[in-house]
């Protein structure tokens, strides 16, 4: 995984996603229809928002940040959904499926275990799959707040489905980035 890095303004790379939605949002709500798709990954399975350490400042475990940096991910496609109701705007996070990608190259021991199991893993191009489905698919045209994987509603975990560590992690998010969001 991904040693500790923040951006230029201290934040991880969810804030960056809630941002740039947040500035787009205005100009996709203008759109005939528009659709938000959000990568996750089944590894929100095993992530938990530490609100006491949302940044990773008191110790840092690439394992558990890029779980929890996936699970924020799924609570923000749920609260984002939430507040789209009745717009022109949906929003469904996917789980591209266990793509070969370099995301392991700052880890040995995971460039060992892509590299042994690169036979199973997914190419980019299927990978992709999930996600232009999302984006493209008519019959999902009204669809929206789910999680998909291989093209198919897929199972959030529990964490995944609190509203209100949702909303928590959203308040929290337009609080940092000095933003509203009504």
């Amino acid at each position: 995984m991904c040693p500790y890095m923040k951006t230029i303004d201290g934040f991880d790379a969810h804030r960056s996603h809630f941002l740039l939605t947040s500035l787009l949002i205005g100009q996709l709500k203008r759109s005939v229809h528009a659709r938000i798709v959000v990568v996750s990954s089944l590894a929100h399975n095993f992530g938990w928002i530490r609100f006491h350490d949302l940044h990773s400042q008191g110790s840092y475990n690439s394992g558990l940040a890029y779980c929890q940096s996936k699970l924020a991910n799924v609570l923000f496609t749920r609260e984002l959904a939430r507040r789209l109701k009745g717009t022109n705007v949906t929003v469904n996070s996917v789980h591209p499926g266990t793509v070969n990608s370099d995301l392991t190259r700052h880890s040995t021991l995971m460039t060992i275990f892509f590299t042994v199991f690169s036979t199973f893993l997914k190419t980019p191009r299927e990978g992709a799959q999930t996600s232009i489905y999302c984006a493209v698919a008519e019959e999902l045209h009204s669809i929206s707040g789910k999680h998909f994987s291989d093209c198919a509603p897929a199972f959030v975990a529990p964490q995944g489905r609190s509203e209100e560590t949702a909303r928590r992690l959203w308040d929290i998010s337009c609080e940092l980035l000095g933003i509203e969001w009504n």
